[in-house]
């Protein structure tokens, strides 16, 4: 089997990317140069050389360093458009964008300069590629319940109408436990939005059973401790709760060693919903495809198996019940066509 190809060839949802994650360093030295801000780097060589860490607190520093050439609604939509063309080429039939608002209106940004630009360029993907989306808004858990409370209210009519249509929780886990966000994530179901949260990449399973219990999400991000607690595991599999895996992120951060030893088959074995995603792809190198093609190589998947996540992709999207069936036929349409 041509792992690349079968791939690619399979309609699946992206549900774990930060979009300020997606910043390449050609675009992000592109960007300095033409708001003219000062960055400490000369070349894109030094750049790369930056994005090779192996502690999170290490990856935030430089990943929000990176941010700050982001400046206005070009910028914005340009960095947007740019992954959409990697995520239409690895066969992304739908994305679920991450973004981190306090990041930008912390350093003088307005709300509506980033959600604005991501979003014009949203809608020039589903006409130009024909790739849909939602925008979901982050708050930064090393920030106060009440920081997060004043972006929400920012973003108050970019809710109303539909455009945001989740909240986030992101950022370093450690010391800083689901809980710390219950009242802001009751107020967001309250307004309609669908919940996710960073759980379990290197905070406690016990974070990823307050993130389902205190905070009542729809869904985890990265998840992977949640496998020390065999009790949890069977309730999250139960309860159908997607997990938004990223496997390349997890060698660099989360205590993966080698690839061999990700988690993920294990994960599928005991029923739970993985998917595969990239998370921060310019910095943990590589995109969706690549994420599936690593895993897939190191853990002898089948194609079975990548029908599965395939699957999980779009069953733990928050897309509507008649465009979810849509990609689940065409998933298996393009599986049998494969032979």
């Amino acid at each position: 089997m041509d792992v690349r190809s079968f791939v690619r060839a399979l309609p699946k949802a992206e549900l774990h990317l930060h979009l300020e994650g997606a910043l390449e360093p050609e675009m992000l030295m592109r960007l300095a140069r033409r708001n003219k801000v000062g960055i400490p780097f000369r070349t894109v060589e030094e750049i790369r050389a930056a994005y090779r860490f192996s502690e999170l607190q290490d990856f935030l520093d430089i990943y929000y360093r990176g941010m700050d050439v982001l400046r206005t609604e070009e910028d914005f939509h340009d960095l947007t458009a740019a992954y959409l063309e990697r995520a239409a080429a690895d066969g992304a039939v739908h994305v679920e964008l991450f973004f981190d608002p306090q990041g930008h209106t912390g350093r003088g940004i307005p709300f509506a300069v980033a959600a604005d630009g991501i979003l014009a360029a949203l809608a020039d993907g589903r006409e130009r590629q024909g790739v849909t989306s939602l925008l979901i808004m982050c708050v930064l858990r090393h920030l106060s319940e009440e920081e997060g409370f004043a972006a929400f209210r920012e973003a108050g009519p970019y809710i109303a109408d539909g455009r945001i249509a989740g909240l986030g929780l992101d950022s370093s886990e450690k010391d800083h436990p689901p809980a710390k966000f219950e009242r802001l994530f009751a107020a967001a179901r309250e307004a309609g939005l669908r919940l996710v949260a960073h759980a379990g990449e290197e905070g406690p399973a016990s974070y990823v059973a307050d993130a389902v219990d205190r905070l009542g999400v729809d869904r985890i991000d990265h998840g992977n401790r949640a496998l020390e607690d065999p009790a949890l595991v069977r309730r999250l599999a139960g309860r159908g709760i997607a997990l938004t895996v990223c496997p390349l992120s997890n060698l660099r951060l989360c205590g993966v060693p080698d690839m061999r030893q990700h988690p993920l088959k294990r994960m599928l074995d005991a029923g739970l919903k993985a998917t595969v995603n990239s998370d921060d792809p310019a910095y943990f190198g590589g995109y969706l495809v690549d994420n599936f093609v690593a895993v897939a190589e190191a853990l002898d998947l089948d194609r079975a198996d990548l029908v599965t996540l395939a699957r999980n992709s779009i069953e733990g999207s928050f897309l509507d019940e008649a465009a979810k069936q849509g990609h689940l036929d065409g998933i298996a349409r393009s599986a049998g066509a494969d032979g």
